[in-house]
């Protein structure tokens, strides 16, 4: 009886260290840039992300140019289980569209949202679980910044979503209307050194004749515990729009529950170039808790205040 007991009891503890792999000391954000991180933000907190951003393109072959701004936001919250997060995300645009083809140029302002979604990602595989796997060398510098071969296998989440867009949307195809599915897989690999590597592959707008399939990979360094720089490579593929998108920027963490962030994005071609900047910021509200095990076996809540440093996309607390 005794035997069973503690092997109940060290379940237990396996279990809560896996659940507890989620949450983070510092704010754990998918911006910079636009691909988001496999791991949640974790139960009980609420995030807000929300960015404004510069737009200029110029369409030499057709000879039209576009000029304006917008805001990107979301908003993220880890519902039931360290893995689950719901979500909702949007762009917003204001441009004006200049048509040069005729003699007197023809402008056209427009307003309205480029994507709107509801959707939930769920971890399904994480390879960082067992923290005490790797607990930092306290007598060597160098053994925590060697490579490790585990480190090439990624935690990866899954994601279903729901787009919304209204009638007579300019900044989508002709026949995208009303509700339609996406999909996303989202990988992550977290090396040492502070360097963070993230892949999206996703298939938006499904059913419409128009879907589009896009890739993102985006890699992040942390130089210190609160600057970050990252290079972005995104890839848009469908019959109304392709493209290949680039962005480099920086993010900095002014408190452990808020960052700033900056980027430019510009591709290579000119149908149309693109050339946009973007700034943000990402703030959180933390009411996560932890689950602590008494002497007794009872499992119950507990502040988090531990340094789990590794699950996040923009990795502050980096082995510098």
């Amino acid at each position: 009886m005794q035997y069973l007991k503690s092997y109940f009891v060290i379940v237990l503890v396996f279990m809560t260290s896996t659940v507890l792999a989620q949450y983070t000391d510092v704010i754990n954000s998918n911006r910079p840039g636009v691909s988001k991180a496999a791991f949640s933000v974790g139960t009980n907190v609420l995030q807000f992300e929300l960015g404004g951003f510069t737009i200029k393109e110029e369409h030499n072959p057709l000879n039209y140019e576009i000029s304006g701004f917008g805001v990107d936001f979301a908003a993220r919250f880890g519902l039931l289980f360290e893995e689950l997060e719901i979500n909702i995300e949007g762009v917003f645009q204001n441009d004006t569209f200049t048509n040069n083809t005729s003699a007197i140029p023809f402008e056209n302002k427009r307003s309205n949202f480029r994507n709107l979604t509801i959707g939930a990602k769920y971890l399904v595989y994480d390879p960082y679980k067992n923290a005490e796997e790797d607990k930092p060398n306290v007598y060597s510098y160098h053994a925590n910044r060697k490579f490790k071969w585990k480190s090439l296998i990624p935690a990866v989440s899954v994601y279903a979503g729901a787009n919304f867009d209204t009638k007579n949307n300019p900044f989508t195809a002709p026949d995208v209307e009303g509700f339609s599915p996406k999909i996303m897989i989202a990988t992550q690999n977290n090396f040492a050194g502070g360097w963070v590597f993230v892949m999206n592959f996703l298939k938006d707008r499904i059913g419409s004749e128009f879907s589009d399939f896009q890739y993102i990979l985006t890699l992040t360094h942390s130089f210190t515990d609160q600057w970050v720089l990252f290079g972005e490579h995104q890839g848009i593929q469908s019959d109304f729009y392709a493209d290949n998108i680039f962005r480099v920027g920086g993010a900095y963490l002014w408190t452990k529950n808020f960052q700033l962030d900056t980027n430019i994005a510009f591709n290579t071609k000119s149908t149309p170039s693109v050339f946009n900047f973007a700034f943000g910021a990402s703030y959180r509200l933390d009411w996560h808790k932890d689950k602590e095990i008494d002497n007794g076996g009872k499992i119950e809540d507990k502040v988090d205040t531990s340094k789990r440093k590794r699950n996040k996309k923009t990795d502050f607390d980096s082995d510098n």
